[in-house]
This record gives structure tokens, C-alpha cells and sequence, in this order.
């Protein structure tokens, strides 16, 4: 293999890692139901490719800005400290041409695939966490996840207003689980990475609040997120089948958060992380099989 060659891969692979791409895989997975769970029939195909395509080029658009301004506290942080801009392999104009370039792509394909409502929302939240929250709340308060996890939370908004051209209250109460799930999910591993936030001066609840408090606010909002998670099938947009899945995978979860917070070792707080991850993606999955499953059962 030639000098060159191991080059050119070593950049393809520092531009792909600056969308966060397993971030970015959760993210498309709720899109895509949020578009399923819309259809009552077949979904065209050009909205399912394109308009799938268009909400992750600017959800990986502002991943990158995220790597860009913060490619100096990414390089006083363990987890962050190889990132492509933290080494300097990746210049920050490089990276903010590559970002723009995803953005007007998505733009593109989203109103020409899709209608301008689910553009201008896709805009919006990929403007909120690249530079409400990047540039503003994580550095000024310990509840930057809480009210910046607005413009995370909007995929599965983004996917239904994609097929539908409007919002309604089934895709707002989507957003509402993934905004409730936001806080115990990063808040445990913030505990795990409390000493690299505080080297960086980012006020993370553990930071600033101590490692007890934020455990009994994960604590809370496992808790709400159990009723959360049951208002779909409360409200009539899904049926029994889900609110069993909801329920088992909720218990799950709380038995972690429970565990994390009787319990000081490290691994606890990786450890109710990982889960909070599988969780999503999970439940997500249980609102697709029920929806079908009411369809057509």
C-alpha cells in the first residue's frame, strides 16, 4: 500500500468520524420510524431515500460544527482528546466547508423531496445543537443537556413532518421521549467522565452539583420517562404490545438507574450508558412493530 493511498484513507476516515456516525445511526433509526409510523400506506420511495438522506446530512452537518468548536476542550478530554480537529488533521475551514456542504445538500434534498415545513425544522434543529447548545448552553449552565436536547430529540418530528407536511400531537410526543430520555442518558456518562469535564471547565451537572445530585436527577427522569414512554399508548397511538415492551424496557432502566445510584463504582455509570442506548433504540422499534402490527394483525 502506497504512502498516498493510506493518506487519502486516513482523511476519509477523519471526516467520516467527525459526523459522529453512531450518534448519528440512533438518530436516522427514530427518523425512520417517525416516517413509518406516519404512513398508513406504502411510503414513497423518494421520501423514505431522500428524505432519510437530507435529515442526516444536517444532523451530520452540525456534528461537525460540534467538532469544530470544541476542538479545544475535546483536546483536554480523554474520550474527545483523538478527534480529528483535536489533532489537528483536519483544519477547521476543511471542516466548516465539509460541514456546509452537508448542510446545503440536506436542505436540497429535503425540499425537493420532501416540503419546505420538514426543511425549515431540520434548519432549526441542526442550528439549535450546533450553536444554541455547542456555542452557549454547555458552557453556561448544568442543565445544557436538559434544554439543549430540544434539537436532539427532533428526528422522529423531522421524519413524520417529512411525510405528512405537518406537525402534529403523535411525532410531538416522539420528541418528548427522546427529550425526557436525554438527561439520564448523558448524565451518566458524565459521571463516569466528571474529572475530564471539570480539567475542560464545562459545567456538567456532576461538575457543579456533585455526583449524588446528578444521580438522583437521573434517578427523576428514568422515572418520568416511564410515564413518558406509556402516553403513546394512553393517547391511542399504539397499542397493548407496546405498552408491554415500554413497560419491560423501562423496568430495565430503572433497575440501572437504581444501581447507579446505590452504587459508586465506575462501571455502573458505563453501564446504565450503554443501556440507555440499547433502550432507545429498542423502544423505538417496539412503536414500528405495534404500528404494523395494528395495521395489518
Amino acid at each position: 500500500m502506497t504512502a498516498l493511498t493510506q493518506t487519502h484513507r486516513a482523511r476519509w476516515r477523519d471526516y467520516l468520524e467527525m459526523t459522529k456516525p453512531r450518534v448519528l445511526m440512533l438518530l436516522m433509526v427514530t427518523a425512520l420510524v417517525g416516517m413509518l409510523l406516519a404512513s398508513v400506506s406504502a411510503l414513497p420511495l423518494e421520501i423514505l431515500l431522500f428524505g432519510n438522506l437530507g435529515i442526516a446530512c444536517c444532523a451530520a452537518a452540525a456534528a461537525v460544527v460540534n467538532h469544530v468548536l470544541d476542538r479545544r476542550i475535546d483536546a483536554q478530554m480523554r474520550r474527545t482528546q483523538q478527534r480529528p480537529l483535536a489533532q489537528g488533521r483536519v483544519p477547521p475551514a476543511s471542516a466548516l466547508l465539509f460541514a456546509l456542504g452537508l448542510g446545503l445538500c440536506g436542505m436540497a434534498l429535503l425540499l425537493t423531496f420532501t416540503n419546505p415545513l420538514a426543511a425549515w425544522l431540520t434548519l432549526a434543529s441542526l442550528f439549535g445543537y450546533a450553536v444554541i447548545y455547542t456555542v452557549f448552553l454547555k458552557r453556561a449552565t448544568p442543565q445544557n443537556i436538559v434544554i439543549g436536547g430540544l434539537a436532539g430529540a427532533a428526528p422522529p418530528l423531522l421524519g413524520w413532518v417529512a411525510v405528512t407536511g405537518q406537525v402534529s400531537t403523535e411525532p410531538l410526543l416522539l420528541l418528548l421521549i427522546i427529550f425526557t430520555w436525554t438527561p439520564p442518558h448523558f448524565w451518566a456518562l458524565a459521571i463516569h467522565r466528571r474529572d475530564e469535564y471539570a480539567k475542560a471547565a464545562i459545567p456538567m451537572l456532576p461538575v457543579t452539583h456533585g455526583v449524588h445530585h446528578t444521580k438522583q436527577h437521573i434517578l427523576f427522569y428514568t422515572l418520568l420517562l416511564l410515564l413518558v414512554s406509556s402516553l403513546p399508548y394512553a393517547l391511542g397511538m399504539s397499542g397493548l404490545p407496546y405498552l408491554l415492551a415500554a413497560g419491560l424496557l423501562g423496568a430495565r432502566f430503572l433497575y440501572w438507574s437504581l444501581a447507579l445510584y446505590r452504587d459508586s463504582r465506575p462501571d455502573v455509570a458505563m453501564g446504565t450508558f450503554r443501556y440507555s442506548i440499547l433502550y432507545l433504540f429498542l423502544l423505538f422499534i417496539a412503536l414500528l412493530l405495534d404500528h404494523y402490527w395494528r395495521l395489518f394483525g
